[in-house]
């Protein structure tokens, strides 16, 4: 894993736990803390799933550019 996943994954990690400490500690009754929690969890784990996504084109895209480089490249050469 590389750094800027490494420092992806913490920031993550520290937004999630922050949403759930702030979510445990207000004054509410246990049932709205639950629902609450619920709500977050699945607009964080959506979030996640765009993210993945998006990384996931990119990546294909990028793949996609440097195949084509080296099929060019390539070509020069035959």
């Amino acid at each position: 894993m590389n750094n800027t996943a490494k420092i992806l994954t913490a920031v993550a990690a520290g937004v999630v736990t922050g949403a759930i400490l702030g979510v445990l500690f207000a004054p509410d009754k246990g049932s709205e803390t639950r629902r609450k929690i619920n709500e977050e969890g699945k607009k964080m784990a959506g979030d996640v799933k765009d993210r993945f996504e998006k990384g996931k084109e990119k990546l294909n895209s990028l793949k996609e550019e440097i195949q084509q480089k080296f099929k060019n490249k390539a070509d020069e050469f035959a």
